[in-house]
């Protein structure tokens, strides 16, 4: 009989990837990982045991070699996760891109890549800006907002609702379910998790009546033929994956230039840009700082470490981009190594280029708009959120030179919505 191979030793005795104390050191905790090996056991939320990839080329290992290594959670869901975790929600199998393998993740990857094709760049621009000016006329004449709550987080649902077609009045309810259901707090995460599949639901309904041109319907429309249901966890997916990332690479982008004094003139003429920031932040505060999860078909061994048949194994993005970055990651450029911030392998994150595309334009609006931005407190005081799958502020307040609606010249309240 062979003994069973084993991961992890008790939970008390992991490193912990979430809470407080993790938030305010994560990178102390990458480097520390690292030093232990290409491969680290961890606690990744409470009574959640992964083991953690830190290293760049075994990540590539895993996720290039779909033969051994499988996206669907289903086994290890089964003996591991119960029912009513508030992981499920990030971690729990659905029909989509993200949990299939081969040729079903071939079809559903497919369909969501056809679809976002038809939005061409500068309708997205376009998009980007309508939103980024709706969200500024809510703070500007105050001169102070947080940039997490009232820009980096609304402006992507206003986004997708946009191009999902979706009556306004959904807006605050699509914000309040997206910021809820990767909570680690399990009846704040369940309840935000089940407004998020009733929103899900009602939209897709409505484009089943009453086609247009938007995602939604060309996701019905598509020659794949995927069904309702479908379709449903296609919109799951993207939102839930998009929402995050997109917000966290707004906001980390727009930290990293309110407190790095290189980037201060930014704002109005310094020679650094939103690109530069952003790249700096692709490779050092990357959004998504851990997830990519696979697992094995089989018993295997790992970079040394013995991996049993469908053990849960994360990418650690964020330790491996920080153990890569080169020394100025805004002048790096395209040559050398890449970052890992967008995964790699076949499910690598399919909206790369309208995801740096949406952060740029919607940071180069707002600083356009109010270009005396500045933090409203000290710089060691901005906290971050404190879970493992995200590198994601808590609040980044600001002040600023107010605006009016009735001031001389164009405005975010006058501006034409074609700009």
């Amino acid at each position: 009989m062979t003994t069973p191979l084993t991961t992890t030793p008790p939970t008390s005795d992991l490193t912990r990837l979430y809470g407080p104390e993790f938030a305010a050191d994560a990178y102390g905790i990458y480097r520390r990982l690292r030093a232990l090996g290409k491969v680290a056991p961890v606690e990744f939320a409470p009574g959640v045991k992964a083991l953690l990839v830190t290293d760049f080329g075994t990540a590539l290992e895993v996720l290039y070699d779909t033969k051994l290594w499988s996206k669907d959670p289903r086994a290890w869901e089964a003996a591991h996760m119960p029912a009513d975790s508030p992981m499920r929600t990030m971690l729990g199998y659905q029909r989509s891109p993200m949990f299939t393998d081969g040729d079903e993740h071939a079809r559903y990857r497919g369909a969501v890549s056809d679809s976002l094709a038809r939005f061409e760049p500068h309708v997205l621009r376009g998009m980007v800006r309508r939103s980024a000016d709706r969200l500024i006329q809510g703070f500007a004449a105050r001169g102070e907002c947080d940039l997490v709550a009232e820009f980096a987080m609304g402006l992507p649902v206003l986004l997708f609702n946009e191009m999902f077609g979706v009556p306004d009045r959904e807006n605050t309810r699509l914000a309040t379910a997206l910021a809820g259901f990767t909570s680690a707090h399990q009846e704040q995460a369940k309840e935000a998790w089940d407004d998020y599949l009733g929103y899900i639901g009602e939209l897709v309904d409505l484009r089943v009546r009453e086609p247009g041109q938007d995602l939604t319907s060309w996701l019905l429309a598509h020659p794949a033929r995927l069904t309702t249901q479908e379709v449903f966890e296609e919109l799951l997916l993207f939102v839930g994956a998009a929402h995050e990332p997109t917000s966290g690479l707004l906001a980390n982008s727009l930290h990293r230039m309110l407190t790095d004094d290189r980037y201060y003139s930014t704002l109005t003429d310094g020679a650094l840009t939103v690109h530069d920031a952003l790249r700096v932040v692709l490779w050092k505060q990357t959004p998504v700082a851990n997830y990519g999860a696979h697992y094995p078909r089989q018993d295997t061994v790992l970079a040394g470490v013995p991996v049993p048949a469908h053990s849960l194994v994360l990418i650690s993005f964020a330790a491996i981009n920080d153990g890569l970055a080169p020394e100025r990651p805004e002048e790096a450029g395209n040559g050398g190594r890449s970052h890992l911030a967008f995964s790699a392998g076949p499910h690598a994150c399919p909206a790369k280029d309208p995801s740096v595309q949406i952060a740029v334009t919607a940071v180069e609006r707002l600083t356009s708009w109010l270009p005396t931005l500045e933090l409203a407190v000290p710089a060691d005081e901005i906290v971050w959120r404190p879970t493992g799958f995200l590198r994601a502020l808590t609040r980044l307040p600001v002040r600023f030179t107010p605006i009016h609606p009735d001031q001389e010249g164009t405005t975010p309240w006058t501006s034409p919505a074609s700009a």
